[in-house]
């Protein structure tokens, strides 16, 4: 039995994004006890030269929306960067969800072989729909999301694999 394109995409989204709620929630209770202002956490970096997690956050959540509306043969719905606080990116975590799950598997079924193409600064790349899934898009979703956790276990909150994998 083989797995649908919509098998091997959207339920590890969801999963992942779902996982990050728990994350959110530890995360502002650590800075509740600490008595400081979660806000702290979205410039957080490993390194000078990292992205800092609110960045982190927006391309998981980018990588998985462009996916399916890219395998779905949809417009990319486009999202403003504009994440101020914990709330605001468990708002956008729950909206990547809420898309993810709001386009029909059929519409994304089949598309293995769909030809994704995505402009990039040094030129187009171009992939056929499961490679596009398989290659790209899910190592930069756990990717991102590794990142963010990471950020969060470095700043002292409380979560262990468990609460990465959901």
């Amino acid at each position: 039995m083989s797995l649908s394109m919509h098998a091997i995409s959207v339920p590890a989204f969801v999963r992942t994004f779902k996982a990050m709620h728990t994350w959110f929630d530890k995360a502002q209770a650590h800075a509740d006890a600490r008595k400081f202002d979660s806000v702290n956490y979205l410039g957080l970096r490993l390194a000078p030269d990292m992205l800092p997690l609110n960045r982190q956050v927006q391309i998981a959540t980018d990588m998985a929306k462009g996916c399916v509306a890219r395998l779905s043969g949809q417009d990319v719905p486009k999202w403003d960067d504009n994440e101020a606080s914990l709330d605001d990116l468990r708002a956008r975590v729950a909206k990547a969800v809420d898309y993810v799950q709001s386009v029909p598997a059929a519409l994304i079924d089949g598309s293995e072989e769909r030809e994704i193409v995505l402009p990039m600064r040094q030129g187009e790349v171009r992939y056929a729909g499961q490679a596009y899934v398989l290659t790209y898009v899910l190592p930069n979703v756990y990717f991102h999301a590794t990142a963010a956790y990471a950020l969060f276990r470095h700043a002292g909150v409380d979560i262990g694999k468990r609460d990465f994998l959901g």
